[in-house]
């Protein structure tokens, strides 16, 4: 019985994945996977590991059933992420003057601050969906002021590492998702206006001097690695170039080629035809994420994930793309689901797959039955009530 009750589940749940999603993100595996193969066959296999890895973490999200276990992973997952940010901080591992990792049995190295994207939110879309702002007004001035504290904690931990870009990419995510759900018009002005008075200020007293270095040379001249991605998406023209001649790329000129700059690398291959498409498949899928969050725009669960997803993948594609052609500073933004790496993949698969439970899980006959009982409840309560006052005013 308990098997067969199970296996309807699954099979429910698969029937109503929104498969367009898995479509849209297949070409852009595809012609990472490539670009990748070309540069390094080690690197390859590699990324063919975090794939395998990857699938089977997004096979498992998405049969986990969130809406009945998110009240309780969401709060311990933010305290126990929060405090793998503060062991990195007393007994992290240095790398090239940053700490950022902990050293695990085996060899093996985390960075918590990736995994604090997936954890704020869980941790949003549990809280949203508890106490949600009211319809039309939005979250006032406590409720804000209480998701802040929530989101600049494991935030100032970050920045310690210190680790500037992490930081603004989750800050952008984590309020961008606030303002999809809904924040009172006089806060959002108020923020504006404190930024453009405290951005100088933050400039001038709160940036080291490396990342100041990386403003001027992003404001003067561009550093090492921009002017060689540019020459090589020059290089590229329209149509690209055979890989055989891509110089840039396989005389090793052009750094980091296979993570933080492989949009330039494409751009040498593929030349601008290829850029174009890939960023085409990016927008493709931000605006069906964003779809996604209007269809169920009365379910916050699925509002906070979808749209929290397409803010990160914008955001990080935006500073990606911006930064490998000049136009942002150099900041460690992997092009997202494309560079090569493991635990971008892996964080992003399970937000898919969280994504494609919470939508199918909507299909699932005995947590429907179980709404359908709790409201019929609800109205009978109501019933009640409106004939005891009836009663009463009559007595």
């Amino acid at each position: 019985m308990f098997f067969k009750i199970i296996l309807d589940y699954i099979i429910q749940l698969t029937k109503h994945f929104n498969y367009l999603l898995i479509i849209q993100i297949l070409p852009i595996l595809l012609i990472s996977t490539k670009l990748i193969k070309e540069m390094s066959p080690t690197l390859y296999h590699k990324q063919i590991a975090y794939y395998i890895l990857s699938l089977f973490v997004f096979i498992i999200a998405s049969y986990i059933p969130w809406r009945y276990l998110l009240w309780l992973v969401a709060p311990l997952s933010y305290i126990i992420n929060s405090i793998l940010l503060f062991a990195v901080l007393v007994a992290g591992k240095t790398i090239l003057g940053a700490t950022r990792w902990l050293a695990l049995p085996g060899g093996i190295t985390i960075q918590p601050s990736e995994f604090m994207k997936l954890t704020i939110l869980l941790f949003l879309a549990w809280y949203v969906a508890k106490y949600p702002p009211p319809k039309g007004r939005g979250y006032g001035l406590f409720q804000f002021i209480l998701l802040s504290i929530i989101i600049l904690l494991p935030s100032l931990l970050i920045l310690k590492e210190p680790d500037l870009g992490t930081t603004l990419l989750l800050l952008l995510g984590a309020y961008g998702v606030l303002f999809v759900v809904g924040i009172n018009w006089k806060i959002v002005i108020t923020l504006v206006v404190a930024l453009a008075f405290a951005t100088p200020l933050a400039y001038k007293y709160a940036l080291k001097p490396y990342q100041k270095k990386r403003i001027e040379d992003f404001l003067g001249k561009p550093s090492y690695q921009v002017q060689q991605a540019l020459i090589a998406i020059g290089s590229g023209g329209k149509e690209g170039k055979p890989k055989e001649e891509a110089t840039q790329t396989q005389l090793k000129f052009l750094p980091v080629a296979t993570t933080d700059f492989i949009f330039a690398y494409l751009g040498e291959r593929f030349g601008f035809k290829g850029m174009v498409i890939v960023v085409g498949l990016y927008v493709l899928l931000i605006i069906h994420l964003l779809i996604i969050s209007y269809i169920y725009k009365d379910d916050y669960q699925i509002v906070v994930i979808s749209s929290g997803l397409a803010i990160l993948f914008f955001v990080y594609m935006g500073v990606n793309i911006y930064m490998v052609i000049g136009l942002a500073p150099v900041v460690g933004a992997p092009l997202p689901m494309f560079s090569h790496g493991g635990t971008s993949f892996v964080i992003f698969a399970f937000m898919f797959g969280i994504l494609e439970n919470l939508i199918s899980f909507k299909a699932y006959k005995p947590y429907n039955s179980d709404t359908k009982i709790d409201m019929v409840g609800q109205k009978k309560d109501a019933k009640k009530k409106s004939s005891l006052r009836v009663f009463s005013s009559v007595g």
